[in-house]
């Protein structure tokens, strides 16, 4: 069962109805020319009332569209759902972008990205975090809290360096206790979806020398920062809810994948998730909380820079509006 609304979602912030305005005050998007592992480097920032949020990009993944994608959908209409988003004939590009939190002191990471094995062997199309983060001006080594929305390889790998030592040395990594109840017992392969199956062993690499700590979902979980379960994508799959003062911004992993094909048919199951119903009603609690509330949304896998509002479509679906047409 989904326990997702109004009250756990904002629970411990003030008055919910208030919206908070994104005022970007510096935006740097940039890829060296020259040789294709030349990092790419994109950041975004902006206030949040007392909050300084900084998006950085990781990079985007391109590929062929797999059998099976859309998994209640044929592969010829799921290839004409993306060529209608203009995608390239045949192929899904994904993008990655974790989010630096600067508040009450704290310097705090909501997921890692692909890390930096996986950019010296896409050469630089993936794994850019660390360089968004130099050329934000924020070192590793000054992270105080790394917060994990679930386990997937695209959120967890950056925790490591390509030599695989700890990519946050100093940093607490704080992890969903369903997540890691559920990665860190092989009996539950067993249980996992077939794409599933195949990421306990990367749990079980990434996380060889971390010790995290694991959060329940309804607790703070750093300064003004409030965990909300959202599972179904993964069984301990988390948002987070970031307050300041009457303001909140809500933070989700992947309740969606690509906004434009998941939200506006939230019905449509990811290969992605692993317990696709669960995932779907989720996806529909979720957006019709935020919609309602007129909650701002930064999205893991949105469009760059990654934040925005979501409204009903008028057809049982929903719509990302971007943070840049807020003005």
């Amino acid at each position: 069962m989904v326990e997702l609304s109004r009250r756990n979602v904002l629970a411990g912030t003030a008055a919910a109805a208030a919206v908070a305005s994104v005022s970007p005050f510096s935006v740097n998007t940039s890829r060296a020319q020259g040789a294709a592992a030349s990092p790419m480097t994109g950041v975004y920032s902006y206030k949040f009332g007392d909050v300084n949020l900084i998006q950085v990009f990781d990079g985007a993944r391109t590929f062929p569209i797999p059998d099976n994608f859309i998994v209640n959908l044929s592969k010829e209409d799921t290839a004409k759902a993306y060529a209608a988003k203009f995608m390239p004939q045949g192929q899904v590009t994904i993008t990655f972008s974790p989010l630096v939190i600067k508040t009450g002191g704290k310097t705090i990471i909501v997921d890692t990205g692909n890390g930096l094995g996986a950019n010296a062997a896409t050469k630089g199309a993936v794994g850019n975090m660390r360089h968004s983060m130099k050329a934000a001006g924020i070192d590793a080594g000054d992270v105080d809290i790394v917060l994990i929305s679930h386990f997937h390889g695209d959120h967890i790998n950056g925790l490591k360096n390509a030599d695989g030592t700890p990519a946050f040395p100093k940093a607490e990594i704080k992890v969903p206790a369903g997540e890691w109840a559920f990665w860190t017992d092989e009996a539950n392969q067993s249980k996992a979806n077939g794409y599933n199956k195949g990421n306990f062993a990367n749990v079980k690499k990434v996380f060889d020398g971390i010790k995290p700590t694991p959060f329940d979902a309804g607790k703070e979980v750093a300064p003004g920062i409030t965990a909300t379960a959202t599972p179904g994508h993964t069984p301990g799959h988390t948002s987070f809810v970031i307050a300041s003062g009457s303001k909140s911004v809500i933070v989700q992993g992947d309740v969606t994948n690509h906004a434009s094909i998941f939200m506006e048919n939230p019905g449509w199951h990811l290969v992605f998730d692993n317990d696709a119903q669960m995932a779907e009603a989720t996806r529909r609690k979720f957006y019709d909380m935020v919609s309602a509330e007129k909650l701002p949304i930064v999205g893991y896998h949105f469009p760059f820079p990654s934040a925005g509002y979501v409204e009903k479509n008028g057809s049982g679906g929903y719509h990302l509006v971007t943070a840049q047409a807020l003005g």
